[in-house]
């Protein structure tokens, strides 16, 4: 569901992780705590690499970054967080974008991480933004992946599907409460983002519009605006052009 708009086994104070090897296309699975919520999250690449954070859709996981996550890990040291909500992490019952985004600080410090590049599809590139507008400091550079400044619009109540779900509906139905009624701080603040930024839209296939893609790009310092018609799930359906396009950009050492 997506919104509109191994090392060796062992313990540490950041958490815990599974047993497997650093090459760059094996996922590590660990877990950590961030203000008393239990975050579990996937890992690859080398220990000392740069780190990069991928932040996944609504009703996704970390593991939809499976695709592309082993490109990147050639060049850095990737963490992809199940939010909280979602997967192996806390589903605690309170749930904003808010909250999310204090959670991916947690994160960051629980792992050590003093400043990291960051990606974000969809609600995790609302989340990335305002992680960077809150905290500059923390972010290098930012790609925000196909979502566009969001407007109030009627309430849209989704259906729930049937069966067991790997995420918390209760969750779903805050967040689309948010983002039918948006905070207008969230898009006043992005003049306060400093990290080098990339915004890749979806193209005309996305049902995100395009020109609000725009718009959240022209709200940025500097952001630079990329299509790849792939439509709004462009890691998935484009991973070797969405890999190369956000390398070039970030211009990993």
């Amino acid at each position: 569901m997506t919104d509109d708009g191994i090392t060796e086994a062992g313990t540490t104070e950041a958490g815990t992780t599974e047993a497997g090897t650093t090459e760059a296309g094996t996922t590590e699975a660990g877990t950590t705590e961030a203000g008393g919520v239990r975050l579990a999250y996937r890992a690859w690449g080398a220990p000392g690499a740069p780190p990069l954070v991928l932040l996944h859709a609504l009703g996704e996981g970390a593991a939809d970054w499976d695709g592309v996550a082993p490109a990147f890990a050639r060049h850095y040291r990737v963490y992809a967080p199940d939010l909280r909500g979602h997967g192996g992490s806390d589903w605690p019952g309170a749930y904003s974008v808010e909250l999310m985004r204090a959670d991916v600080l947690g994160f960051l410090d629980a792992l050590g991480l003093d400043q990291v590049d960051l990606i974000g599809h969809s609600m995790g590139g609302l989340v990335a933004c305002l992680l960077a507008q809150q905290r500059p400091e923390r972010v290098r550079a930012l790609i925000v992946e196909d979502i566009g400044a969001i407007q109030p619009r009627a309430a849209q109540v989704p259906a729930r599907p049937a069966g067991e779900l790997p995420f918390d509906w209760a969750m779903v139905l805050a967040i689309r409460g948010q983002i039918d009624n948006p905070d207008p701080a969230w898009w006043d603040r992005l003049s306060q983002v400093t990290a080098a930024t990339l915004v890749i839209g979806g193209g005309p296939a996305s049902h995100i519009p395009q020109d609000r893609v725009a718009e959240l790009a022209r709200r940025i310092p500097g952001a630079r605006l990329e299509t790849i018609e792939a439509g709004h799930l462009v890691h998935a359906a484009e991973p070797a052009a969405f890999t190369r396009s956000a390398l070039a950009f970030l211009r990993p050492g």
